[in-house]
C-alpha cells in the first residue's frame, strides 16, 4: 500500500514528506510508548501514535519507521515537521482515533507486524 492510500484511507493531512507520497508499506503498529516501539517492532511500516514531541520522530528514525501518523487529531509542532523533512519521513495526521485507525488500515490489507 502506498503512504498517499494511506493518507486516503484516513482522511489524514500530510504534514511533512509530501514527496514520498508514493512510498511502499506493508506493515502497521500502533503505540503511544516509545520503549515499547523500540522493543517490539522489528519490521519497518508505519507508526500510529497519539503521543506528540520530537521523541517521536527520532524513535521512528532509530527504527527505520518512514510514516508516522498522529492520531485524534494531534498535530506535530514546526520543529517535528523540520525534523522529519531532514530524515525524509512522511508525517500526517488523522482525526481518527488509534483504535479505529488501526483497524481502517488492517481492513483495508495492512498487517501488524508481528
Amino acid at each position: 500500500m502506498k503512504v498517499q492510500e494511506v493518507a486516503n484511507i484516513l482522511d489524514a493531512n500530510i504534514m511533512a514528506g509530501q514527496e514520498h507520497v508514493d512510498l511502499d508499506i506493508k506493515t502497521a503498529c500502533g503505540s503511544d510508548l516509545m520503549s515499547d516501539v523500540l522493543a517490539f517492532v522489528k519490521e519497518q511500516g508505519i507508526l500510529l501514535t497519539g503521543l506528540v514531541n520530537p521523541q517521536v520522530v527520532r524513535t521512528a528514525e532509530m527504527m527505520d519507521i518512514k510514516v508516522v501518523v498522529f492520531v485524534r487529531g494531534k498535530e506535530p509542532s514546526e520543529e517535528m515537521i523540520s525534523l522529519a523533512n531532514q530524515r525524509d519521513m512522511v508525517l500526517m495526521s488523522t482525526k481518527e482515533p488509534m483504535f479505529v485507525a488501526c483497524g481502517m488500515l488492517y481492513g483495508a490489507g495492512l498487517v501488524p507486524q508481528k
